[in-house]
């Protein structure tokens, strides 16, 4: 995964990612944080690049794309099938139109690329809640405003997606969220 982590960063580098602004800094650290939580809740290596890689398309809350879909192939041959398409199924996620019922084993993953809705299996469903929580939870370690006024949000989203999040990410989502300054304890 070293060689691969190494490449996805270069081209990171050479599309731009150190100077696109992004809360906590730019867009770059804000991966490689994303990255490092995954690394943290002992997530698979494939994970741990789709955190990495995770905007590369941009995403329903970050719109700006690295690379054009026309070039998935790229991604593919730097970190792999398994990890491009945890990071495809981020950034074509229709938030709105998914995020209700995803909790749901049956539930579709709604495409807000091509507009088509499919049932991702067991494991890409736990991808996608795990990278969901690390994404939103870095965003609000790094902005307390941005804490302050989704937390209760997300917390609630986040509860949702428990049955598909690992004991560390739940365990990380309580106490970046449910422990914010100003709000009260709920034990």
């Amino acid at each position: 995964m070293q060689t691969s982590t190494a490449q996805a960063t270069a081209l990171l580098r050479e599309l731009g990612a150190e100077a696109i602004p992004h809360p906590g800094g730019t867009l770059l650290a804000h991966l490689d944080r994303v990255r490092a939580r995954l690394a943290a809740w002992g997530a698979r290596p494939a994970l741990q690049l789709a955190g990495l890689c995770h905007a590369f398309y941009g995403t329903d809350g970050f719109p700006a794309a690295l690379l054009p879909l026309a070039r998935r192939a790229e991604l593919v041959e730097i970190i792999g099938t398994e990890a491009e398409a945890i990071v495809y199924a981020y950034a074509s996620c229709d938030r709105k139109a998914t995020y209700p019922h995803f909790a749901a084993p049956a539930s579709a993953l709604h495409d807000r690329f091509t507009g088509d809705a499919r049932t991702p299996p067991p494991q890409l469903r736990r991808d996608f809640a795990e990278l969901s929580a690390a994404n939103e939870l870095d965003l609000a370690r790094r902005d307390p405003a941005f804490r302050d006024r989704h937390g209760p949000g997300l917390l609630a989203l986040f509860a949702r997606f428990r049955p598909w999040l690992s004991d560390p990410a739940w365990d990380d989502c309580l106490a970046v969220l449910r422990n914010r300054p100003g709000a009260a304890r709920q034990e």
